[in-house]
């Protein structure tokens, strides 16, 4: 299968087909266009699918302060039958005031009394790894033991534990346990040998290993798939959650740093939101939180682009509103995160961030206010959040909504008031069908060239339908955000950021499909949709390289999109190439104003059927491919491979 490079950013309409072999493209080498930000291509990370707690953010134990509403919910007692002893859920002198309720195991020293915990749909463990078990515990009577047990799902002993020498005051106490094999559906138990009483809280376990090995840290293996997209902006902490099914229920960054056992539990919209999925085990125990996210950009480095709630509750659920008279609240909130990030550490939130290990600033430049929020409500708020920034942080650029839908009058209204009240960004989001997004590649190229600057903050093919549990994140999808994200690319004048939503789904526990990456306990899956988003972050490129196209052959069943940037560091002329079409499509490129060619490389992904997917069990079916492409003169023929999208990088000599 060849595949030839054609490189530029249509000036031109390309999302038009180009038909057979008469088909020819023209890159302007030498007339390069609009710069590229260097933040265009990124990733929204939204908790929802199990995204932080079970997912990004390593602890093992759900529910491990017995915070949760139900507060033994993803524990089970463990009560065998020559076993006497007692449970109870207590608040008297706790061990964390913000997380107050701690379990009180009493035990007759019959046989083993305690706990056990499921995990987030099992825990999984890898044979040859460390875990580290910590908890609070304080004595209360007696001079039992703890044994701590980790069971494998088939109920065989993993390995196991024995803590003792409690005091009357709370102390935390730690074991290591190694595995003696790979489990996925593994469960811990805490386990009283003895007679007497123990209080126990802040039960945990975490794997030793995570992203930089740093204790109670991020899950390896899902941070280095981020890692190696190299986006270059992380928006965070998500949409909806961001401002809550009611005002009391948003996302407040306050809460979410410090000491984890002062970040209180709340429940996540996601929990209750869809009928069809609902997870009542759903919460946010804040052990991923703005720090941690603040780190992980500059772990990876990408640019931060953290969202603030705005005074609005989600407008899909109860649209409650702060008074306007009472919005200072959230604006200082908004003041107060910039100095949390940016500010010397003698500020006061300087000071909290230098306290939590990071002295320098986080060099925050971005900030969203609001998620998808619309109408004149959203205006008036968002202007006065704008009327503050530009006076006391003219410096950060804030990034306004545009509602739910690319097109329809909520969406209309927005733009208009955004214009009069000059916006910096204004972010769209748009889930539709993939024909919608083949049918708008060429979107952005009636923009008006002044004004607001288009972050299409949220977009997704839908194979099915938008919220549909059938959706998959099949190659035909991929394809049309492929196509759709030419159109970005060669606007990128006036498109300054994209980034696909959502990020992170786990297999077991999801409420919406599809998403970019699935994981389950021990597993990452890599889907056709990720590997196009990181072939366009991976070639980004620095100038957007003008097309034409001349030959063009009537419409056909297969329909070529095409653009073409500038790598000025490598000189490499970079062609992105979509054929969403069941024939291969044969191309003549014409790279105007290149003299002399050097070896590049040729990246494809394909797959015989538009209906392919990759799985926990088949995790390569569609993946990139890649070979040396070096054609010998600056004229020359491809032939793009049915449903496939092509990247070639062309080696130029100065």
């Amino acid at each position: 299968m060849k595949i030839r490079q054609s490189l530029s950013l249509l000036l031109l309409l390309m999302a038009s087909p180009l038909a057979n072999a008469g088909a020819v493209v023209s890159v302007r080498t030498d007339q390069p266009g609009a710069r590229i930000n260097p933040a265009m291509w990124g990733v929204f990370f939204e908790d929802i699918n199990f995204g932080a707690d079970g997912g990004l953010y390593a602890e093992l134990l759900k529910n491990r302060g017995f915070e949760f509403p139900e507060p033994l919910m993803g524990w089970i007692k463990i009560s065998p039958s020559l076993a006497k002893g007692e449970l109870s859920v207590r608040t008297d002198a706790p061990f964390a005031p913000a997380n107050p309720h701690y379990v009180r195991i009493m035990s007759e020293g019959t046989a083993p009394f305690g706990l056990s915990n499921e995990g987030f749909r099992g825990i999984g463990v890898r044979q040859g790894e460390a875990y580290n078990f910590s908890a609070e515990i304080r004595g209360v009577s007696g001079t039992p033991k703890l044994s701590v047990r980790l069971y494998g799902g088939d109920g065989a002993v993993l390995d196991s534990a024995d803590l003792q020498n409690f005091t009357d005051t709370w102390q935390k106490y730690t074991a290591t346990l190694h595995p003696a094999d790979t489990d996925p559906k593994a469960r811990l138990a805490v386990l009283l040998i003895g007679k007497g009483t123990l209080d126990v809280d802040f039960v945990s376990l975490f794997p030793e290993h995570t992203w930089k090995d740093r204790p109670g840290g991020l899950r390896a293996d899902m941070v280095q798939a981020l890692a190696d997209m190299h986006p270059g902006f992380i928006r965070f902490p998500g949409g909806c959650i961001v401002e809550g099914s009611v005002l009391a229920r948003r996302y407040q960054w306050k809460n979410t740093i410090g000491p984890l056992e002062d970040r209180k539990v709340l429940i996540n919209r996601w929990n209750y939101e869809f009928v069809h999925r609902p997870t009542p085990d759903y919460f946010q125990s804040f052990g991923l939180g703005f720090y941690e996210y603040f780190q992980l950009c500059e772990d990876i480095g990408a640019q931060p682009l953290p969202i603030l709630n705005c005074g609005m509750a989600c407008q899909f659920n109860s649209g409650e509103l702060c008074p306007m008279d009472q919005l200072d609240v959230y604006i200082q909130d908004a003041l107060d995160l910039v100095e949390f990030a940016n500010g010397s550490a003698t500020s006061e939130w300087g000071a909290r961030r230098a306290a939590m290990g990071h002295p320098g600033p986080f060099h925050m430049t971005m900030l969203g206010v609001g998620n998808e929020q619309w109408g004149p409500q959203y205006m008036e708020r968002y202007a006065r959040f704008s009327e503050v920034f530009r006076v006391k942080h003219p410096e950060i650029t804030l990034v306004a909504a545009a509602g739910p839908s690319p097109s329809d009058q909520r969406f209309i209204y927005a733009w208009q008031q955004m214009r009069s009240l000059k916006a910096d960004l204004i972010d769209e989001h748009c889930y539709a069908e993939p024909r919608w997004f083949l049918d708008h590649a060429n979107r952005y190229d009636s923009y008006e060239r002044s004004g607001p600057r288009v972050f299409m903050g949220e977009y997704a093919a839908q194979s099915v339908a938008t919220v549909s549990p059938k959706n998959r994140n099949n190659l035909e999808c991929a394809l049309a955000e492929a196509a759709f994200m030419t159109g970005l690319e060669r606007n990128a004048d006036v498109v300054r950021m994209a980034s696909y939503a959502p990020l992170f789904a786990n297999t077991e526990a999801w409420q919406w499909t599809p998403d970019l990456i699935w994981v389950d306990s021990l597993r990452v899956v890599l889907t056709p949709s990720y590997h196009v988003q990181s072939l366009f972050a991976r070639n980004r490129g620095d100038r957007v390289l003008p097309v034409a196209l001349d030959s063009m052959a009537p419409e056909e069943a297969r329909r070529v999109y095409v653009s073409s940037v500038l790598d000025e560091s490598s000189g490499a002329v970079i062609l992105k190439l979509v054929n969403a079409g069941p024939r291969e499509s044969a191309l003549s490129v014409q790279l105007d104003g290149i003299r002399h060619l050097t070896k590049g490389t040729m990246t494809v992904i394909r797959a015989d059927s538009l209906g392919e997917v990759n799985s926990l069990d088949y995790p390569d079916r569609v993946s990139p491919t890649q070979s040396d492409f070096s054609p010998t003169d600056a004229k020359f023929e491809v032939t793009l491979p049915a449903n496939s999208f092509t990247v070639l990088r062309v080696g130029t000599a100065k």
